[in-house]
């Protein structure tokens, strides 16, 4: 699936969010780029990283969910998380489209994530990225997570960056957005 869609420098107030599947076809321009982020950075072992969770991990059952932000019909940005302990979800995946950066989907996804996750009863979020990612770990930093190690430290010399966040007691007893379960 192709976007012709221009960036328009922000969020659009008619981007809708749904939980998908997967298998969701929509799903695919999110993996395709993950995996050519991912391979451009790390190197063609990357890919592993796409598939080292099975899929059932991001559906409702496991303690997950997938969530992609639609725009005229077209994926844009997308993510999910899974679950990672009894009270913590771990953030994966988080992916705008490469048409439509800087526009502050990433944040929408993060927040429609954390609310999801609050909503589903878990008290913090943990995440990792890739030290060859800079723009992760400024997103992660500007959403407000505490990073799990020396950010004054040479991020190759450390591997995978942790970060942690805890919710705040009404993400969790409030239900994020309206989205569409799809």
């Amino acid at each position: 699936m192709t976007s012709v869609a221009r960036p328009t420098g922000r969020v659009a107030p008619d981007v809708t969010v749904l939980h998908v599947p997967v298998s969701d076809p929509r799903v695919r321009p999110l993996l395709r780029e993950l995996g050519h982020e991912y391979s451009t950075r790390y190197g063609k072992d990357a890919h592993a990283e796409i598939s080292r969770y099975p899929d059932e991990e991001f559906t409702g059952p496991y303690g997950g969910l997938l969530l992609l932000l639609l725009e005229r019909g077209e994926p844009v940005a997308g993510g999910a998380f899974r679950r990672y302990d009894a009270t913590t979800a771990e953030l994966k995946r988080i992916w705008t489209h490469s048409a439509h950066r800087r526009r502050g989907l990433a944040r929408r996804v993060v927040a429609e994530l954390e609310g999801e996750a609050g909503a589903r009863g878990y008290r913090r979020i943990y995440l990792t990225t890739g030290p060859r990612q800079p723009e992760a770990r400024g997103l992660y930093l500007a959403c407000g997570y505490t990073p799990l190690f020396d950010t004054e430290t040479d991020p190759e010399s450390i591997g995978p960056l942790p970060f942690e966040k805890h919710l705040p007691a009404e993400t969790r007893t409030a239900r994020s957005g309206k989205a569409a379960n799809l």
